[in-house]
């Protein structure tokens, strides 16, 4: 496991998170998990404890947990 950022560090324009102030990027062999506050307006009726959706690109899976947290899961570059 590789942690690829710090807590509180910018991770830049890759998930849309450069402003997110609380956010890890984790490295898990070929794969990156993002866990970072969730401040993106949803236009649709969003599950209460966990929402799952597909990702912005091909590939990445999105998991809103608990209506306020985003988990984005996607193959490592």
């Amino acid at each position: 496991m590789t942690i690829l950022a710090a807590v509180g560090a910018s991770n830049g324009p890759r998930f849309g998170a450069e402003y997110v102030p609380s956010s890890i990027v984790l490295r898990l062999g070929r794969r990156e998990l993002f866990i970072g506050r969730d401040f993106r307006r949803r236009y649709s009726q969003v599950s209460p404890l966990l929402d799952c959706r597909a990702g912005a690109e091909a590939g990445y899976l999105e998991l809103v947990v608990l209506r306020k947290w985003l988990v984005v899961l996607s193959k490592a570059r």
